[in-house]
């Protein structure tokens, strides 16, 4: 006799969600259920918005960060922007707890990771190119190295701050108040205000 069992539909969509971080087995099948039994229409928009999103997001060719496919992002747009200091982050999620501090009124630039050769990261892996054209074309500029404490962040901080030197630029490090091994996404508005603030020249 053959086991009862949710139709193929429904089992391809559990295996959907439980790929997604921080989603188990038992998690995205409650979420499959109450889609099936009461958020059918909410179902239907979700999908259109993953669609939607998969279909017109990208990166900002500037720096990196989320914008609409072959278009730059919101503050590589924006006039006011202070042009001459460039805050350089990991990745894209990065940007967003230090844009809510409120207090960095200059551009960004995404690496696209870290420095961490276990993993198969090495320098030219990451956008450092890029960076490297960005700041030659603002003689003078200061790039505040805001990647991660931990050991890989040290180690591509130390890199970036070795390549940058042979530019015309103020190097400069946000200062320790991320606790060590943590990345941007964990530190509150205050802890990144305060160490946006004690940054110092490398």
């Amino acid at each position: 006799m053959k086991a009862q069992d949710y139709p193929q539909p429904v089992l391809e969509l559990i295996s959907r969600l439980k790929r997604m971080p921080g989603i188990g087995t038992r998690g995205a099948e409650r979420f499959a259920l109450w889609f099936l039994q009461q958020g059918r229409n909410d179902a239907r928009a979700l999908s259109a918005a993953l669609q939607d999103a998969a279909d017109s997001v990208g990166t900002c060719p500037e720096c990196g960060f989320f914008s609409l496919k072959g278009e730059r992002c919101t503050a590589c747009e924006d006039p006011t922007r202070d042009a001459s200091l460039f805050c350089v982050v990991e990745q894209p999620t990065d940007v967003l707890p230090i844009e809510r501090c409120g207090s960095f009124r200059g551009l960004y630039h995404c690496l696209g990771g870290k420095i961490s050769p276990l993993d198969g990261i090495m320098p030219e892996d990451l956008s450092v190119e890029h960076l490297l054209e960005r700041v030659q074309a603002h003689p003078g500029c200061e790039v505040i190295l805001a990647v991660g404490s931990d050991v890989e962040g040290e180690a591509t901080a130390l890199y970036l701050a070795d390549r940058l030197s042979a530019v015309n630029c103020k190097i400069t490090r946000i200062a320790q108040g991320i606790p060590a091994g943590a990345g941007l996404g964990h530190a509150d508005a205050i802890t990144l205000l305060r160490a946006l603030e004690g940054r110092k020249q490398l």
